[in-house]
């Protein structure tokens, strides 16, 4: 089974690179989700009832108020963090200098953080209106499916470049 895999992945790497980024990123995710709860439930519970708009930005209290900018903004900071380490080891193996690369990383996600701060602003009370307390948590899986469309090929083809050659694929026979 292991001897397939490694033929597969050779046959393939750019695909396996692109699955192992998505199931990685799952540990992004998780961080995403979990901050999330926490900071809808504990961290910033006392701003629910308070509206926030900051021009695009209409967190009315449909939308979250300012617990769900606050939520949403940390949620987001802590599992791009978790992504870009877990991602630059793992995946890309980069061995690029590394504050060249935060500095591009840093720039994508804060275009994208623009983008997934508005896209609550325009689905969570439509959402809310059909599953209720859920809303916030499926406007989060659009947020995640837009930073996946964005930051894979920003990480593969900007961020995380290697210096050195790549490592061969271990040897199926023996």
């Amino acid at each position: 089974m292991i001897q397939a895999i490694h033929r597969w992945r050779g046959r393939h790497p750019d695909l396996y690179e692109f699955i192992l980024f998505n199931l990685l990123a799952n540990i992004a995710t998780i961080t995403n989700f979990l901050v999330l709860l926490l900071g809808n439930s504990l961290l910033f519970r006392a701003f629910s009832e308070t509206a926030f708009v900051l021009g695009p930005f209409d967190y009315s209290l449909e939308n979250g108020g300012l617990c769900g900018f606050l939520s949403f903004l940390l949620s987001y900071a802590c599992a791009q963090t978790v992504n870009f380490i877990v991602q630059r080891k793992a995946v890309f193996h980069a061995d690029n200098k590394l504050g060249p690369a935060i500095a591009v990383y840093i720039a994508a996600v804060i275009a994208v953080y623009f983008i997934c701060l508005y896209v609550p602003t325009l689905i969570v009370a439509p959402l809310s209106r059909i599953v209720g307390g859920l809303a916030p948590y499926l406007a989060n899986c659009v947020n995640i499916l837009i930073q996946v469309l964005t930051l894979y090929p920003t990480m593969k083809f900007l961020v995380m470049k290697k210096t050195s050659a790549p490592a061969p694929i271990p040897s199926t026979k023996g």
